[in-house]
């Protein structure tokens, strides 16, 4: 590889960082959004941190802070840049290969926790306006009733219920979604983890390039 080769190299390095530095800055952007107009809410109230609005500001921030030190790294060809974006992105990788097993190890109890929330959550309905907005925006988009039907609203079901007598719970409606998009959701997790792979493998690759530049240049 020659001179032309490593140009080539960085600026790939850079137009694609730089596209994944705009996706997360409109991640960032729309979080904030979220976060500012409150329209969702909490669904589980013993994780309160847990909104859409908090997950999309924190996963915005870090793709802006990865794709930050790939363009600066790649179009400086400054090699501490460089390899810091290799391991965040390495760090990444390996987080979320962890949070896959842990998720498949503990499914069965991951679902208990869940239901269990759901149904703690119900209970504050009329006394919380974040956990009614998060409910009547989940039973109005799933359209479907309660935890596991109509029957878990004591007082009678809200207006966001839909009408009818073989409406589902959402707990169920839920699980129906994921099981119905996971394959959609399968092809995009790979997708994602090819893209960290390929951007390790172009940092590494002109982080070598530079060093065997410098040293025909004798620098």
């Amino acid at each position: 590889m020659g001179m032309s080769s490593l140009k080539l190299l960085k600026y790939v390095l850079f137009f694609f960082n730089f596209l994944f530095w705009v996706c997360g800055c409109c991640i960032l952007g729309f979080g904030i959004h979220l976060l500012v107009q409150n329209t969702y809410g909490i669904l589980f109230r013993n994780l309160p941190f847990l909104t859409l609005g908090n997950v999309l500001v924190i996963v915005g921030s870090i793709i802006m802070v990865v794709a930050f030190l790939g363009c600066m790294g790649s179009i400086k060809e400054n090699k501490c840049l460089l390899m810091s974006f290799f391991v965040l992105l390495l760090l990444i990788l390996l987080a979320e290969v962890t949070l896959a097993i842990l998720l498949f190890v503990y499914e069965k109890k991951i679902n208990t926790l869940v239901a269990e929330g759901l149904n703690d959550s119900i209970q504050h309905y009329h006394s919380d306006n974040s956990t009614r907005m998060a409910w009547d925006f989940i039973q109005s988009q799933l359209q479907c009733c309660g935890v596991n039907g109509s029957s878990d609203w004591i007082s009678g079901p809200p207006s966001s219920c839909p009408s009818g007598a073989d409406v589902q719970g959402c707990y169920k409606k839920g699980q129906a979604w994921f099981h119905s998009n996971f394959l959609y959701i399968g092809i995009v997790t790979i997708c994602v983890c090819v893209i960290q792979v390929l951007g390790m493998s172009f940092a590494l690759t002109l982080n070598c390039q530079i060093d065997k530049t410098s040293q025909a240049l004798g620098l």
